[in-house]
């Protein structure tokens, strides 16, 4: 909402921005005909600039071509009323699941963006596109889809040209939580496809270095980041000798990273992990990890570990991250590139833009 905001500033109040976000979604409200129990349907709010010329867009067929590849219900939107209904099969005026609703508001986007890129007029002043994990709710097949489909319509962004034919690209930025989501996108937009244009883009990492005021946009170079090697970087920040403090939930966060590790690589449970250790004291590491990493006391009331502990959880993540030849992000050394407030809570996010 800053980016959309700062925009405005600098444009004497016209907005600059598409934007898809939480607040996209909340134009979107269910009326469950509590009376009738029969006749459901989902309302748009006719008053938001989001929806400018949408009863002349005709985007019925392009939403039902995006909806056709993520879900099985059809939907009809009475432009008169500003309500969408919703069936599938034989069945009316179906309520479909959160997950289904914020598909088929994806898609509608998707659909807006489209004819923006074709120039339409209700879009002529649209310089930036701004998405905000638009996967929420979303099981990862579809995840995958949908980021497929966002970085197809990204390299025509990039490569759009005016109406005298000279390039007039759209400057987008895409935030995510999702590390799936981050990988497969990074992947589709670095990847060179015939005949298409290629995408320049740049990725991050937002990332707060010490939990306390403030937020640090670090580059991921080629690799994504993926929570947990993410993590690793806190956890060996925490064991620091000299400087970190290891509390006992520590030993939660280090299992929950083995475990993802044996997932990715088709194992059950972090026994892999620990066997590949290939040490004296794999019964010592599988004992510690299970008792130290159980119980509401790890999380809820954290307490600082003992000496012996604490040597003990760094030798366990100096063999973990040996074996298994992490390249973690440089954390602790790199200059901070840009500062942010930060919120009293807020999950990491990934970052990446096209210029």
């Amino acid at each position: 909402m800053e980016f959309k905001d700062e925009g405005k500033r600098k444009n004497n109040g016209n907005a600059d921005t598409l934007y898809f976000n939480a607040f996209t979604e909340d134009l979107f409200t269910w009326d469950n005909d509590l009376d009738g129990d029969a006749v459901r349907h989902l309302r748009l709010n006719p008053d938001s600039t989001f929806f400018n010329g949408l009863k002349d867009l005709a985007l019925d067929e392009t939403i039902a071509g995006y909806l056709s590849r993520y879900a099985d219900f059809d939907f009809d939107i009475d432009y008169e009323t500003w309500k969408v209904s919703f069936r599938s099969g034989g069945a009316e005026n179906i309520k479909i699941s959160r997950g289904e609703q914020n598909i088929f508001i994806w898609c509608l986007f998707m659909a807006l963006c489209e004819r923006m890129l074709d120039g339409h007029a209700s879009y002529q002043s649209v310089k930036y596109l701004y998405i905000d994990d638009p996967i929420s709710s979303l099981d990862d097949n579809t995840a995958i889809a949908v980021a497929c489909d966002l970085a197809q319509l990204l390299r025509r962004a990039a490569s759009r040209k005016g109406q005298n034919g000279a390039p007039a690209p759209i400057k987008v930025v895409f935030s995510t939580h999702h590390a799936l989501f981050f990988n497969v996108m990074c992947n589709e937009l670095g990847r060179a496809k015939e005949g298409e244009p290629k995408v320049t883009h740049k990725r991050y990492f937002l990332h707060r270095p010490n939990g306390e005021g403030a937020y640090t946009l670090r580059a991921t170079e080629d690799t994504p980041f993926f929570h947990h090697v993410a993590s690793l970087a806190e956890l060996q920040l925490a064991a620091a000798p000299s400087t970190g403090k290891l509390y006992t939930f520590h030993f939660n966060a280090l299992r929950s990273i083995m475990e993802k590790t044996a997932s990715f690589f088709g194992h059950a449970d972090i026994s892999f992990c620990l066997k590949a250790l290939n040490t004296e004291d794999l019964a010592l590491y599988n004992r510690a990890l299970n008792l130290l990493s159980h119980g509401k006391y790890a999380i809820h009331e954290p307490t600082e570990m003992g000496e012996d502990n604490k040597e003990l959880f760094r030798r366990i993540l100096n063999d973990f991250v040996t074996t298994f030849q992490f390249d973690l992000p440089d954390v602790l050394e790199a200059p901070t590139t840009a500062t942010l407030p930060a919120p009293a809570a807020a999950p990491a996010a990934a970052i990446a833009t096209t210029p």
